[in-house]
């Protein structure tokens, strides 16, 4: 069985964020990059999978050199080989674009992402790609089984739990509960230098988003205590400051 695994790499989330002066991008400066930690559980899982079933794990970024380094962690946790498109990853709809072009080429039985990059949380990745390799998808997986050529999964719904049977091949985008991350060992460590890592040049894709401007939130203002008796105060700056009725 083969699975591909969609790593995207993420700033720790004890990073203070700040932009570029014109506030057109990102300031990477300082930054310490992490694997995205729902692309490790999707990644966790499907080593799991793989033990249990036997096959090959695939991870694949749509990066440029700087993601190198969590590519080779991604291979010391325990995929076989990684793939990284030389390009910058955009938006989603690029970034599901380059990794369908690299899937259609190698016939993937399971194909897995977390349910979002914990940076942009757009969670559009997933469905993406299952629509451009016409492929069924399901979002925000908690459980994920396999039983000869079909799947189940489950995830939470509002009141309860959904569970949904897929036949394979078919793309998932991986929630909490899945699995647990794992470390990886000295051994797994000393193999990942050793296996390959393919870079790839990204396919043709028109770009339908850019980023215009990046702003930091505005800073909270200082706390109004106001007479629990004084509603009509209450009501007011709500109303007036606040404007939140």
């Amino acid at each position: 069985m083969k699975f591909l695994v969609c790593i995207s790499q993420v700033p720790d989330t004890t990073t203070k964020i700040t932009f570029t002066p014109d506030k057109k991008a990102f300031n990477a400066q300082g930054v310490q990059f992490i694997i995205n930690p729902y692309d490790e559980i999707a990644l966790t899982r499907a080593l799991e999978l793989k033990e249990a079933l036997g096959g090959t794990v695939t991870v694949i970024n749509v990066g440029q050199t700087n993601t190198e380094p969590n590519l080779r962690k991604a291979l010391a946790i325990g995929a076989d080989d990684a793939i990284r498109v030389n390009a910058e990853p955009t938006d989603a709809y690029f970034v599901a674009f380059q990794i369908a072009e690299v899937a259609k080429k190698n016939s993937y039985d399971i194909i897995l992402t977390g349910k979002e990059s914990i940076d942009y949380n757009g969670g559009q990745v997933p469905t993406m790609l299952g629509e451009f390799l016409g492929l069924p998808s399901v979002s925000v997986a908690t459980k994920l089984d396999v039983n000869g050529s079909v799947a189940t999964l489950e995830r939470e719904i509002d009141g309860g739990k959904e569970i949904l049977e897929a036949k394979l091949p078919f793309v998932a985008g991986a929630q909490k509960g899945m699995a647990e991350p794992r470390i990886p060992n000295m051994r797994g460590i000393m193999t990942a230098r050793t296996k390959p890592l393919a870079v790839v040049e990204p396919a043709a894709c028109e770009m339908l988003s850019s980023s215009a401007q990046f702003d930091l939130p505005a800073a909270k203002g200082e706390c109004k205590m106001i007479d629990p008796n004084n509603v009509g105060e209450l009501v007011n700056l709500l109303h007036t400051e606040a404007k939140v009725i």
